[in-house]
């Protein structure tokens, strides 16, 4: 069924999504692409803010109350004769009027559906049920080939291809993406994921401005981007925040999520700049610390020195900090109250550790790596005083 059947079933984070962007007036169609679309609800040409706020409006209504295309063509009718808007694209025969509500209509339809998918389908407890996202062709008028070649394509939710590549990927394209267990898997003829394609790409001229894109093939200029992947990146930013206003416990849960989403992929391939949490102190060592903050984080550019300089330790090492800080051995060396060791000795050997910042406010993860038994015995267990 095609996507744009399902849009008389608005949910949650579709209608949320929507509604957190702030309208952008604008002049000509192009100014704003690709991931600014999050957080932008713009009509190419509208400048005045009363007609953006009533255009803004009709689409709302259609979105959260699934108005037909027809109900919001005469919304919009009413709106420009109302506020006074001429010369707009479309404006001069039935036809044009037609093409322009139809593309305004089904562009924000379309990506405020796509947007509150991703937000539903990269949850990190659906990803643990279903890792897989298989791309689905929907449109029957006009289909773009590069698209038909990509039904059925499996790949993980986290596989780089879908940032480029997750639907919509031009006006009117109407593909979609459904999740897949093991089951799900097997039911399609697959033993695992397909192997991620790599269709080329070419260079588009914006025919205003003169700038030069590289676009991936299959995908419309300035659709080159997942819809609502930002948007989720700055609810989490926002969720960061908070954490170190509650309970050590529900931090630790909320960590926990944030360690198995998809975003920790991108923050591991450092698509993503910043800071991002991996941990909660355990309750005695964050006593010892001294730390405000129960929360353990880890800095894009420690992460970059710690790939080079530690090769063999992998995004699912980094996965398990929480477990190696509950787990392990710590130890702290003299004259350092703001830094603890720990020692893991599980089925691999880690050597870990992290330090609060001198203001107390911030805890750092600085290293991790794999030791012998015997280095960790030299230079963990006689050179420093154990905590824990």
């Amino acid at each position: 069924m095609p996507i744009s059947a399902q849009f008389n079933r608005p949910f949650p984070e579709q209608v949320t999504f929507f509604r957190n962007k702030l309208n952008l007036p604008t002049t000509r169609s192009g100014q704003i692409t690709r991931d600014q679309n999050d957080a932008a609800f713009v009509v190419a040409g509208a400048t005045k803010a009363d007609l953006l706020a009533d255009l803004r409006g009709a689409v709302d209504d259609a979105i959260s109350n699934g108005q037909s295309l027809g109900e919001f063509r005469q919304q919009f009718e009413e709106i420009v004769a109302k506020r006074g808007w001429t010369g707009w694209t479309g404006e001069g025969s039935k036809a044009g009027r037609a093409w322009r509500t139809r593309l305004i209509y089904k562009t924000n339809l379309d990506t405020s559906y796509a947007a509150g998918r991703w937000q539903q389908m990269t949850d990190p407890d659906v990803v643990r049920l279903r890792p897989y996202w298989r791309y689905i062709h929907n449109t029957i008028e006009n289909p773009r080939q590069q698209h038909q070649r990509w039904n059925n394509l499996v790949l993980r939710a986290d596989d780089p291809w879908w940032q480029a590549h997750y639907p919509p990927n031009g006006f009117g394209c109407n593909c979609g993406v459904e999740t897949l267990n093991e089951r799900g898997l097997r039911r399609l003829g697959k033993d695992g994921p397909d192997a991620a394609p790599n269709d080329g790409t070419y260079e588009s001229v914006d025919n205003t401005t003169g700038e030069v894109v590289t676009v991936p093939n299959g995908i419309q200029p300035g659709w080159d981007y997942a819809p609502g992947q930002t948007a989720t990146e700055r609810a989490i930013a926002a969720r960061l925040e908070r954490l170190d206003s509650v309970e050590a416990t529900i931090a630790r849960q909320h960590v926990a999520d944030l360690v198995e989403a998809p975003l920790f992929n991108r923050f591991w391939n450092g698509e993503v700049r910043g800071e991002y949490p991996v941990a909660v102190v355990p309750p005695l060592e964050r006593q010892v610390l001294g730390a405000e903050s129960p929360v353990v984080l880890l800095s894009q550019e420690s992460l970059t020195a710690h790939k080079v300089s530690h090769p063999e330790v992998r995004l699912e090492d980094y996965r398990r900090i929480q477990q190696i800080l509950d787990e392990g051995e710590v130890y702290q060396r003299e004259g350092e109250p703001g830094r603890m060791v720990y020692l893991s000795l599980g089925e691999r050997l880690y050597r870990a550790a992290l330090k609060r910042t001198s203001d107390g406010k911030k805890n750092y993860f600085l290293t991790l790596f794999i030791v012998s038994d015997e280095k960790a015995e030299r230079e963990v267990r006689q050179k420093m005083e154990r905590v824990r």
